[in-house]
C-alpha cells in the first residue's frame, strides 16, 4: 500500500472508531491511543484529569516506542479491522 492509500485507510479507520457508539474494551482503546499518537507524531502527554488513566495511557505509549508513523498507521488499521471482525 502506498503512502496515499495508507493515509486514506488510516483516516477511514479513525472515522469508524469515532462514529462507533458502543463502548470499547479498555485494552483496545489503549492500543488505538498509542498507535494514533505515534501515527500522528503527537508528542503531547496524556491529559486526562484522572491520574490512573494517564498512567495507563503512558504505559501504552511505552509499548510502541520505536514505531514509525507508517507502521503505527498500519497497526491502527489492523486493530480496528480485527475489533470489528471479532467483537461479537
Amino acid at each position: 500500500m502506498n503512502s496515499e492509500e495508507l493515509e486514506i485507510a488510516f483516516n477511514k479507520a479513525v472515522r469508524s472508531i469515532n462514529e462507533h457508539t458502543e463502548p470499547f474494551p479498555a485494552d483496545v482503546l489503549l492500543k488505538l491511543y498509542a498507535y494514533y499518537k505515534r501515527a500522528t507524531n503527537n508528542q503531547s502527554s496524556p491529559s486526562s484529569s484522572n491520574p490512573l488513566i494517564n498512567a495507563f495511557k503512558t504505559n501504552a505509549l511505552f509499548q510502541v516506542p520505536e514505531m514509525s508513523e507508517s507502521e503505527a498507521k498500519e497497526r491502527y488499521i489492523e486493530t480496528v479491522n480485527h475489533y470489528f471482525l471479532y467483537r461479537k
